[in-house]
Order: structure tokens, then sequence, then C-alpha cells
């Protein structure tokens, strides 16, 4: 990897940066930037994590330069952080002071005193992450390494820059970062530097399961996120966190027939699912789609090992999952488990003709996720029998076909009956009764079934035929046989 002085010097040569330049200097205070923004200086990626720190006082240097930039700056200050932020269009600084840290064991939260650059890099929390280029004039474009970072980047590796246990006792929430730096950057971590995330694992407990939940959202968005579940569950974080996705793990043999390992295929689907789509909660559906084979797990000498209706056991335990882990409880959390109560759908539909019908339900239950449920059906598609393979695909074009002919047609995506309850019950002068909700649901399988289509005339002499059936008088027949 090579980075010239003058690549540098350019990176750090925009208006945000040339005016905490002139600030520092104009107060006499030494100032860097540090941490991701430098790595990925480095790593020639894109990087929005703009980390600066002065030594003296981060909120000082941080108000004047939001008052440099005037009305379009907006500051925000935490003293009881010794930070602020400062936002200028679309660009985040934080700033800090320069400082040491010292830890109680029961807490994330540290102890702070001044200090030097030297101490504030040895607060970080990876070799790759305490790089630091100085802003002041005289030393512009300067690399401050002490843990030779920068050989690190160049060796693809992931190392505390002092005693990891040290590291990850002070602040467990590191070693979740620690795999999620793997992940998405395609890292490995030191091997002593993963020893001391298994030694440490279960100072995990003291994390909030919403930061913990940041980063694991983080390793499902990373570009193959079957890195950061195996590191997971080797060091045994993932039984701690997530334990239902290691109990996918193993496989079982009886009579000589065996089942595929669960926790592989699992980690299989998100990797290919996240070739296709870059959607958090469709990713997150694929990590749950199977989490309740292990509950539903039997052996019949005539089948095999069946996981009959995992589908619907799982899509029961994913409010479980999302509460415990804080994630949010609305329609992102309904999204996940209606993919997972679904998922069985399409594949089911390859074991029999592609029926206009069983097209329209599918559509009528899916409504407008209907093309993620299909990329989710695919991704799970694991098998190493390329004849199977193939002819699932092939049915799996041929429902696409179907739906959009469907569609078309007959308007199902998020379908409203053509007649409501209310409309039932005015018509034949009934309250709220089981009648009604046979008539109505009488009228929704005539349209999914293709007996009548998709409009109102047809459905209301559909229903004025069902009420026939059931001896039911509307309230004009009354009044007109009263005449």
């Amino acid at each position: 990897m090579y980075y010239s002085e003058e690549d540098i010097i350019h990176q750090l040569n925009t208006p945000i940066f040339r005016t905490v330049k002139e600030i520092a200097d104009s107060q006499h205070m030494e100032t860097y930037v540090i941490g991701g923004f430098v790595r990925d200086i480095f790593l020639r990626r894109p990087s929005k994590d703009i980390d600066i720190v002065t030594v003296g006082s981060g909120i000082r240097l941080a108000e004047a330069v939001a008052k440099r930039l005037g009305k379009d700056a907006h500051l925000a200050v935490f003293r009881n952080f010794g930070t602020a932020q400062v936002k200028w269009h679309d660009t985040e600084l934080e700033f800090v002071g320069a400082r040491r840290e010292s830890y109680n064991r029961d807490s994330r939260k540290p102890v702070v005193e001044d200090g030097t650059i030297e101490d504030d890099q040895n607060r970080r929390d990876f070799t790759i992450n305490a790089l630091a280029l100085c802003l002041n004039k005289e030393r512009l474009g300067e690399l401050v390494d002490p843990f030779d970072g920068l050989g690190d980047i160049e060796r693809l590796r992931i190392a505390a820059p002092l005693d990891p246990d040290v590291t990850f006792s002070d602040d467990p929430l590191r070693m979740m970062r620690a795999i999620r730096f793997a992940s998405q950057l395609g890292f490995f971590i030191d091997p002593d530097t993963f020893d001391a995330i298994t030694r440490n694992r279960e100072r995990i407990h003291i994390i909030s399961a919403e930061r913990i939940a940041d980063e694991l959202n983080k390793i499902i968005l990373s570009p193959k996120p079957s890195i950061g579940f195996e590191l997971l569950d080797t060091c045994g974080l993932l039984e701690l966190i997530l334990p239902e996705l290691p109990a996918l793990k193993g496989v079982e043999t009886k009579e000589g027939i065996g089942h595929k390992d669960n926790f592989a295929h699992t980690l299989m689907v998100l990797d290919r699912l996240s070739r296709t789509s870059d959607d958090l909660w469709l990713r997150w559906s694929a990590l749950l789609h199977d989490i309740a084979k292990p509950v539903t797990k039997r052996f019949d000498r005539r089948l095999g090992w069946t996981f009959h209706n995992h589908n619907i056991a799982g899509a029961k335990m994913v409010p479980g999952i999302f509460r415990r882990l804080k994630l949010p409880m609305n329609e992102k959390m309904k999204y996940v488990q209606k993919m997972v109560d679904l998922h069985m759908r399409p594949t089911a539909l390859v074991d029999e003709d592609v029926t206009d019908s069983a097209v329209r339900r599918l559509l009528f239950d899916t409504g407008d996720d209907i093309d993620d449920l299909m990329l989710l059906c695919e991704a799970d598609i694991t098998s190493k029998n390329p004849e199977k393979v193939r002819r699932f695909l092939h049915n799996f074009q041929l429902v696409r076909e179907k739906l959009v002919q469907i569609e078309e047609k007959d308007r199902l995506r998020n379908f409203q009956p053509p007649v409501s309850g209310e409309e039932i019950m005015d018509t034949f002068g009934l309250s709220p009764s089981r009648p009604v909700g046979i008539i109505k649901e009488a009228i929704k399988n005539a349209i999914l079934d293709g007996v009548i289509p998709n409009d109102r005339a047809a459905a209301l002499q559909f229903m004025h035929h069902k009420a026939a059936e059931m001896n039911l008088i509307s309230l004009e027949q009354t009044l007109h046989d009263g005449q």
C-alpha cells in the first residue's frame, strides 16, 4: 500500500479541515484527526467518521470552529462527556480533548483525566483505529502511529494496541467491534486478541442490548456477514447474545439418515441474499428464517428428518428475539415475522403445478413484500444437487411470471375486498356476527380462487348469491315484500 504525503495533504485540504487547522494554530492547540477517518484514508474507502482530538479542551475548539463556520454550522455540546459535535452541511465532526481513562469493572463508562496524544492513542480499541494525522501547520499531515497500525492495515490484521484482556475487560463492546471490523473489512483478528475475546466473553453482560444490536446490525450489513457470525460463534459470544443461532448447529443421524447443519445453511442463505439485497430487515429475515428448526425437528422412519411448521413456529419466536435485543417492535419486526412465516410458500409451489389460485393467495398474503420474499426463497436454495437447484430456480421463475400476469389482471397486491363488512351488514340488516364473516370470507376466496374477478359488480352479485344460500334476505327485498 502506498499513500504519498501529497495524497494525505489533499485529503486534509477541505474547507472544514482548513477551518479546524486555522483555529487550532491560532489558539496554539495541538490537534489531530484520529481513528476511523485516518484508517479509511489508507484503505481508500469513504468515511463519514471524523474524530478530532486536541491537547486541551475539545469543547472550546468545537465552539470556535462552529462560530467561524457561521449559521450553517450546528453545535452540540456534551459537557458530561467532555465532547462536542459540529455538523456543517453533509460533514459531521466529533471533538474531544486528549485524555487518559480508567475503568470500574462493573461499567464501561471510564474515569477520565486530561492527557497527551500518546495517552489518547493508548485508550483506542485497535491499532488500526489509533492512527492520527496532525492538523497543525508545521506538522500538517504527519502520521502518528505508535502501534504500527499502518502495518496492520497492510497485514489485514485487527489487534489491540496494548494488553487485549485489559482492552476488552475495560470496554466489552470492543469484542463486538473487533468482530464487526473483521466482517466489514475482511481482516483477520490477531490470535492473542481473539483468545482474549474468548476469555472475556462473559463481560458482554454489562453492555446494553441496544449497543449489541447496533453491532449485530453492522455485521449483518457487511459484505459477507457469515464471517462475523462464525467468529461470534467460535469465541462463544453468539451463545450469550443470540443463543437461538448456535442451537441450529450440528448434524444428527438416525438409521443412516442425516440432516444438514442448519447453522451453516443459515449463514450460506444470509451471504447469498447479501449479494442481491442490502436491506437490513430482509437480511434479518434470512438470519432467522429457520430459527425454529431445533424445536420442530422430528425423525420419521418413512420420511426421515422433518421440521414441520418450522416457519410458523419461527414467526412466533421473532417478537421475543426482537424484544430481548431491543430491536424495533414496529412494522420492521412484523415484516421479519411475515418473511419467516411465508418463506416456505414459494418453495411449496415447486412440488405442484404453479396454479393461478396458489399464486393469487401468495400475492394476497405478501402484498408489496412479494419481491423480497422471492429473493429470500431463491437464496434459500443451497442444495449441492445441481438438478434440484435448477428445478427450484426454474419454478421460481414461473412463479415470478405468474405474479406479473395475475397482478396486471387481478390487482391483488395489498388486496382490499370490494365489499366491506359494514356494507354486508347494511344490506342484510345484520349486526356484527358470524354470517357477516362467512360472506366476507367467501367473497375473498372466490376472488383468490378465480371464481369471480376482483371488481365490485361481481363481488356484489356473489354476495347476494351467497346470502341466498344462507337464507338471508336483503333489506331491499324485505321492503319490497312488505308493499
